[in-house]
Parts: structure tokens; sequence; C-alpha cells
């Protein structure tokens, strides 16, 4: 899935969450709509429904959508206090008895931070946004790897039966030169053996098929008996033996994580030293007058109107300088948790990249030695069906092109989950 916005620049939050939304609902429409239809499903369909339905991915982006809503809190001002005081005993004034009073008062932070707390918020749903990312792409490495295992069993499976098919040969032709008497009935018993041990280990391939199945679609959050389209084959991209730049996991969602959150702490580094800085309030005080029973007396029950302001006195340091220190901690604390990660993101690539180039070497490997056993397996055939060789041989080259042709299997399973583990490392996107 490639993603509509650039998630290694701050965006706007909202903007970000409407394409991404968006984009999720496109994509489940494209599928179903595919599905519905009548058409197969490829591994890029499955990934578009673990985006979709993997609770992980669901709940990570919960949380996203949860650190959204922490902006609009930090950046908005106290509410204002009103205060209404009614006189059971009237106080008298010279232009009347007061009544009732009504006081409003609204406190403002000091300039700059109520935007510093909102830069700190927005920051830190970045740092979320990115957790979400990286779940996502853990999810699609998981879906993938799993894929290659039911591509595997899939392999192993068809291999086996080729190999029953070819044993059924085997004994029909041991049958015909014993008939002839040309051949020893031991060589039936021998095939009849090995026809035993794979007939078994179909049976057994095939009993794994199922929980494989279970692991692949719950990872997909759908039903479990739901079929799994497994093609002949597996894409693998070219490996280019060229990467070894610095910063090759500078897309990476937990170092882009880390960065967010450095961020954030500088921002609130910013908050703390403001609000340490005095607060201002502006209000007003209305009273109700009541006249008094004397002629000609100025302003006689005129209400009286006082605007107020009051300033806070943050005198008291402690807890300001505590609030700078638990700042510096977390930086410090972010500085050496990137070291680890990326420390971490190189040692795994590494060995990623050898089991890649591995597995490349030995499918090369497996395949000059396929073509030889096969080779030699015409030439010993053609030898017993003119001459009385031990028939043991045949049976015994047979097992290596097995072993060969599994392990091939095997080898493309692995370079397979190698090369997807290292797009998860360079955050390549789907």
């Amino acid at each position: 899935m490639k993603t509509l916005v650039n998630d290694n620049t701050l965006i706007d939050l909202s903007t970000k969450r409407y394409w991404i939304g968006k984009k999720r609902m496109i994509s489940l429409m494209f599928v179903t709509f595919f599905f519905t239809n009548g058409y197969t499903q490829s591994l890029s369909d499955y990934l578009a429904i673990a985006a979709q339905n993997n609770p992980e991915v669901k709940a990570t982006y919960a949380m996203f959508e949860a650190a959204m809503q922490k902006s609009p809190q930090v950046s908005a001002l106290p509410d204002p206090s009103l205060t209404m005081s009614a006189f059971g005993q009237m106080i008298e004034t010279r232009v009347g008895s007061q009544e009732a009073r009504f006081s409003l008062m609204q406190m403002f932070p000091w300039f700059g931070t109520l935007s510093a707390k909102e830069n700190a918020a927005n920051l830190m749903a970045e740092a979320v946004f990115q957790n979400y990312l990286d779940t996502r792409n853990e999810v699609f490495f998981n879906v993938k790897r799993m894929y290659a295992e039911l591509y595997e069993l899939k392999k192993m499976i068809e291999l086996e039966e080729e190999n029953l098919s070819i044993l059924t040969t085997y004994k029909e032709l041991a049958i015909t030169k014993f008939r002839n008497g040309k051949g020893a009935m031991v060589d039936v018993i021998r095939i009849d053996i090995k026809r035993n041990e794979s007939l078994t280990n179909i049976q057994i391939l095939k009993d794994r098929n199922y929980p494989l199945q279970v692991a692949f679609n719950s990872m997909l959050n759908r039903g479990v008996e739901d079929v799994i389209n497994i093609p002949s084959s597996l894409l693998i991209e070219s490996y280019q033996d060229a990467i070894s730049d610095d910063n090759i996991f500078i897309s990476n969602p937990k170092l882009v994580k880390l960065d967010k959150q450095k961020a954030s702490f500088e921002a609130q580094k910013i908050v703390s030293k403001k609000e340490g800085l005095p607060m201002i309030g502006f209000g007003l005080d209305y009273s109700i007058i009541s006249k008094r029973n004397v002629e000609n007396l100025e302003m006689n029950g005129q209400d009286a109107i006082m605007p107020m302001m009051t300033v806070t006195l943050p005198i008291f340091r402690k807890k300001y300088k505590a609030a700078q220190k638990e700042v510096d901690f977390m930086l410090q604390a972010n500085d050496y948790e990137q070291e680890a990660v990326k420390n971490n993101l190189v040692s795994t690539f590494k060995l990623a990249e050898f089991d890649l180039i591995k597995s490349g070497k030995l499918i090369d490997l497996y395949k000059d030695q396929t073509e030889r056993t096969e080779q030699a397996i015409k030439l010993l055939l053609s030898a017993y069906s003119n001459s009385n060789i031990d028939f043991e041989e045949i049976l015994r080259m047979n097992q290596d092109l097995l072993m060969y042709q599994t392990a091939t299997a095997t080898e493309i399973k692995n370079q397979f989950t190698a090369q997807s583990k290292i797009d998860y490392l360079l955050s390549k996107e789907e």
C-alpha cells in the first residue's frame, strides 16, 4: 500500500487522518469488488486486507486518533470563572443597598504558551502515527513470511506427489523385469518401502497445511476456513549489493517516531519555561444597587461596573525547575534509544542481507545439482533396463533428487523472507 501523504514531515494532522481514512476506504472497496467478482487473490490483496482488518493495526491507528485529540485540549484557554453573590443582609452604600454581585474572570497564559503546547501535542501525535506505520509494516512482513511458508508447503506436497508417481513407475518397471526373469523381487520391496515413506510424508504435509492456514487467516482477521491462493512461484527482486548508505534507515518508522518524540520534548521544554511565567487575567465585576429614598441624590440606585485584572505570581520555582530537568532526562533517554534502535536495525539488516545472498547461492547450487542428478538417473535407468545392475542406486539417486528439489523450495522461501525483512527495515512501500 502506498501512502498518500509524506510520513517524514510534520503536516496538518487532520489532513493526514482524512487521506489515510479515505485511502483505507477506497482500498477496501477496490479489494471487495474484485473478490466478489471472482478475481483471484494475490499477495498485494492479502496485504490490503491485513491493513484493513488486522486488530493490531486497527488498535495503533485508534491510538493515533486518540493522540490527535490532545491538541485541542492543550491549546484551549482555561475556562472563565463566574462568581455570583446574593446578600442576605443588604450592604448599604452611599447610592443605595447592594443586592447582588457578579464577577467574571478569564485567565490568559503567557504569550506563546498555548501554541507551544499545541506544537508539542501535534509532534507527539506524529510519533504515535509512526508507531502505527511500524505496526502495519511489521504485520505486512509477517503476512509475507507466512505466505512464503505456505508456498514452501505447497511446493513440497507437489514434489512428494511427483516423487510418488515416479516410484510407482519404478515399481512397474521392477515388476516387469522380475516377471521376465531379469530382476529381483527385492527391488519391488525396496520401492514399496520408499512409496510408503512418500505417502506418509504427503499426509503429514497436508496435515500441516491447516494450522498454517489458520495462522495466516488470523493475521488477516477473517474466517479460518477461507481459501488461500498460493502461486506456483514467488516473485523475488534482484538484489543490489550497493546498499551501504548510513542513512538507509532514514524513513524507518521506529527512527522517525523517535525524531518526532525528540521534537515534542523540545517543544515541551519551551512549554515548561513559559508555564513558569505569570498568567494574566481580565474580568468584570457587576453589582446591582437598589435606590435609596433620598431626593436629588446623584447616581442614586445606579449599578456598579468595575473592570478587573489579576496576575499570578509563580514564585515557587521548584516545580518549574523539576519540569525542566524532567524534559532534559527524557531527551537524554531518547538519544540513547535512538542509538540502540539504529544498532539493532543495522545488525538485523546485515543478517537479512546475509540470508538473502546465502539463499541465492544455495538455490543456484541446488538447481545445478538437480539437473546433474536427473541426468544420472536417466543413465542408471537405461543401464537397469539393459542389465542386472542393483536398483538400490537408482532409489538413492532419486532420494537425492527429491532432497535437492525440496531444499530449493525451502531456500526460495528463505530468500523471499529475507527480502521481505529488508523491505520492512528499509520501509519500502507496498
